[in-house]
């Protein structure tokens, strides 16, 4: 092992060329070495902007390759616990697409194989690196807005393309999986707590959730949120105390959806603003990545975390059927 942790992406998903590889390329510590795709056409993009990039034609040939350390893994949805596994099996890291997994009893069979290899093995939960929110969690814990009551949510966008993979059951699409893992990742992040019980509602189109209303009861206070395809994008966060209250414009996607910005109800009665401009959560994930492969250090989503996440989303599934 190296000083520097030298990454391999598995496909050349939109995600992988509008993020994750800038990110890597970026980011401290790290290195982007390698990308896997049979299409020419689709690494055109990436070669052209990092020149030197390794291309493997197949993703084994990509975790066969001794000068990778770790993999990205963007691929749909349900070949994430598959590829996941392989790579560990391979002798690699990975940080793979949320959701890692389409049950929370899969996430048990990345556990274990990540404890018996001594990797990595984590989902992109970008989100809970961004310091807005360790600054919420920070204030919350402080009791700078009282006893947190409510929780209150929305990650919307529109998407009618049929061609889509989120449009698609057999990938595991739906705004759900899609979006609607954040309010919930975020707000049991910030409050350490997790959810006793969950009400929802789904609409469904092809097989697929393109709307959900979800009501959650954590111990203490309440969650509620919507999430959607098909609606105008809209994204906001709001934790309500019994003195004040937090909210955040840009819970999920700051600088593309609108300036990260904390505005913080103090009970006093003054209210405060706090802008976060100019971070890339994107890349602060891929160096805390590569911290904790080279030197061990916690990682803000392990597994364990992303196994309650899914968890509480298999729970909003049940609760709707």
């Amino acid at each position: 092992m190296t000083d520097t942790v030298r990454w391999g992406v598995l496909g050349a998903a939109k995600i992988a060329r509008t993020a994750l590889c800038p990110a890597i390329h970026l980011a401290r510590d790290g290195v982007l070495a390698a990308l896997a795709t049979r299409s020419a056409g689709k690494a055109a993009p990436f070669t052209r902007r990092y020149p030197g990039l390794r291309v493997h034609e197949t993703y084994d040939a990509l975790l066969a390759d001794p000068e990778i350390d770790a993999v990205y893994i963007p691929l749909p949805n349900e070949q994430h616990v598959d590829w996941t596994l392989r790579a560990l099996d391979a002798g690699k890291h990975v940080l793979c697409e949320k959701p890692i997994a389409l049950a929370s009893g899969e996430i048990d069979r990345l556990v274990a194989r990540r404890d018996a290899t001594g990797l990595l093995a984590a989902e992109a939960f970008m989100v809970v690196h961004h310091p807005q929110w360790a600054r919420v969690r920070q204030l919350l814990a402080e009791g700078a807005i009282g006893r947190l009551a409510e929780v209150q949510g929305v990650f919307t966008y529109y998407n009618d393309d049929m061609g889509n993979i989120r449009q698609h059951a057999a990938h595991g699409g739906g705004g759900l999986r899609d979006v609607g893992v954040y309010p919930m990742v975020t707000t049991r992040f910030a409050t350490g707590a997790e959810p006793d019980a969950v009400t929802a509602r789904l609409t469904r189109e092809n097989g697929v959730d393109v709307y959900a209303r979800v009501w959650a009861d954590f111990p203490g206070f309440a969650l509620s949120f919507y999430c959607g395809m098909r609606m105008l994008r809209r994204q906001e966060m709001v934790f309500h105390g019994t003195e004040g209250w937090i909210r955040l414009q840009a819970p999920f996607n700051p600088n593309i959806y609108a300036d990260g910005r904390l505005e913080w109800r103090r009970p006093d009665g003054v209210e405060e603003v706090e802008t976060y401009t100019g971070i890339d959560q994107y890349v602060l994930q891929i160096e805390a990545f590569n911290d904790s492969v080279l030197t061990g250090a916690p990682f803000a989503c392990p597994l364990e975390f992303s196994r309650g996440n899914q968890a509480a989303i298999d729970a909003v599934f049940s609760a709707a059927e």
